[in-house]
């Protein structure tokens, strides 16, 4: 079993050879968790979404055509130049700003700089409790007042949950691919200090994944 450090570093190089293999993988579509948040977000007044993993950019680019600046940050720096070049193409790369950052690290951003975060399927890959508390409270920080944070994240009703290689703290590696499994009690306690607006249950995928979309806001 890798500790942490080591299966951080496994999972980037993964994902950098997988973006490499499979130019824009996810195709052009926003996956459908990213459509309902472009409409939460402009509910609440946003102007600015920050994107965490954002990949090769289809749901940061989805954001850009409806109108908001947007910050897409990932540590593969294969996905953000698919992601850039998208831009270009697409002719929104003047909506679109991107930044290697890896999420285990404090966040590029000044306090209270964003109006929406976006993070789809990111904060359930190979991260311990600890770094995905960390993750959180990073977003609360540059989150302004009223700001919304909008993340899905695999839970321990899907199939591939004890499935694999256990790597602890619900973490599972199955195809080259390691997720942590969210109970319902880590949503609840990422969601201290904060308004917890949505907890929804979804599938995606064709095994199907199953999934919770959580939405939760800063309080003004």
């Amino acid at each position: 079993m890798a500790d942490e450090q080591e299966l951080a570093e496994i999972q980037q190089r993964h994902w950098q050879d997988t973006y490499t293999a499979h130019p824009g993988m996810y195709g052009e579509r926003p996956s459908v968790p990213a459509a309902w948040a472009a409409d939460v977000f402009r509910a609440a007044g946003a102007r600015d979404v920050l994107e965490l993993g954002a990949g090769h950019g289809r749901d940061a680019l989805h954001f850009a055509r409806e109108g908001f600046t947007v910050r897409a940050t990932d540590f593969s720096t294969v996905g953000l130049e698919q992601l850039r070049a998208s831009a270009r193409a697409q002719d929104v790369d003047g909506r679109v700003g991107t930044a290697v950052h890896d999420v285990r690290d404090p966040l590029p951003l000044a306090d209270a700089s964003v109006d929406g975060v976006f993070a789809h399927m990111l904060l359930c890959m190979a991260l311990s409790t600890e770094e995905i508390h960390a993750a959180v409270r990073e977003v609360r920080r540059v989150l302004r007042p009223g700001g919304v944070f909008v993340y899905t994240v695999r839970h321990t009703g899907d199939a591939h949950y004890g499935a694999g290689t256990a790597h602890g703290d619900d973490i599972y590696e199955h195809g080259g691919f390691a997720v942590h499994f969210f109970d319902r009690a880590l949503v609840d306690d990422l969601a201290a200090g904060w308004a917890l607006d949505d907890v929804h249950a979804f599938e995606e995928g064709d095994l199907p994944r199953r999934l919770w979309r959580v939405t939760q806001s800063v309080p003004r």
